[in-house]
């Protein structure tokens, strides 16, 4: 399975942490990248980018979901660059 084959789920999982009261950071951080002028569709695609990254290291690392470590990964957005793959 390739990292493309993962990356609708993991827009899928951004659209869950969008409705979910648990994670409104992710709300907020699509509305910051929308008022800035980023596209709705390439904010989801930056978001769901930054949640592979964190999952490619619980799974790499055996480690629980480091949720500061993503928080964190959101603040940052936007990339200054298209990632070189569209998933991790």
């Amino acid at each position: 399975m390739s990292a493309d084959d993962l990356f609708p789920d993991l827009l899928a999982a951004v659209e869950q942490q969008l409705a979910s009261p648990q994670t409104r950071y992710v709300a907020t951080t699509l509305a910051r990248l929308v008022a800035g002028g980023l596209a709705d569709a390439a904010a989801k695609d930056q978001m769901a980018w930054c949640l592979g990254e964190q999952l490619d290291a619980v799974v790499r690392h055996r480690r629980a979901f480091d949720e500061p470590a993503y928080r964190a990964a959101l603040d940052a957005l936007p990339f200054d660059e298209e990632p070189a793959a569209q998933a991790p």
